[in-house]
């Protein structure tokens, strides 16, 4: 198994967790982004950049996920695609993206753009809390403990 990260948006405060997280259970975490990353000197922690674009970093995920591997983003689309490739899905929130939810959430996410297009909605999700970050360090060891079973 192998964490991979959605790194571009990928707040510090969760990369810390998932650092620490690697080095605790000895698993390989990959970061990519489009930008360069600095990351902890680990044999456990690498950082893959790649061209700037749309979904250029999604992409690559994708293409080299593996089956059971765990992808941590808060985009949608991309989680509905690790899903349909096996893999599993979690938010900056700890939030589990499933094959029972992610439809109802593309549609969601479709809905929202379509509103902020016409200007109703403005504003994104609030500041990642305290609350957020223990929420993802819970989610995050469910799924890693339930590996090593």
């Amino acid at each position: 198994m192998r964490i991979w990260v959605d790194a571009d948006a990928c707040p510090g405060a969760i990369k810390e967790i998932l650092y620490r997280a690697a080095e605790r259970v000895g698993i390989p975490l990959v970061l990519v982004a489009n930008q360069p990353l600095t990351t902890p000197r680990s044999p456990w922690v690498s950082a893959v950049r790649v061209a700037a674009g749309f979904d250029v970093a999604d992409h690559y995920i994708v293409t080299h996920l593996e089956h059971g591997d765990l992808v941590i983003t808060a985009d949608i689309p991309l989680a509905a695609e690790v899903l349909e490739h096996g893999g599993e899905a979690i938010n900056p929130r700890g939030e589990r993206y499933s094959r029972d939810t992610i439809r109802e959430r593309l549609v969601m996410r479709d809905f929202m753009d379509l509103m902020r297009g016409t200007g109703e909605v403005t504003g994104g999700p609030p500041p990642l809390g305290q609350a957020d970050r223990q929420a993802f360090a819970n989610a995050l060891d469910r799924l890693l403990a339930k590996r090593s079973d």
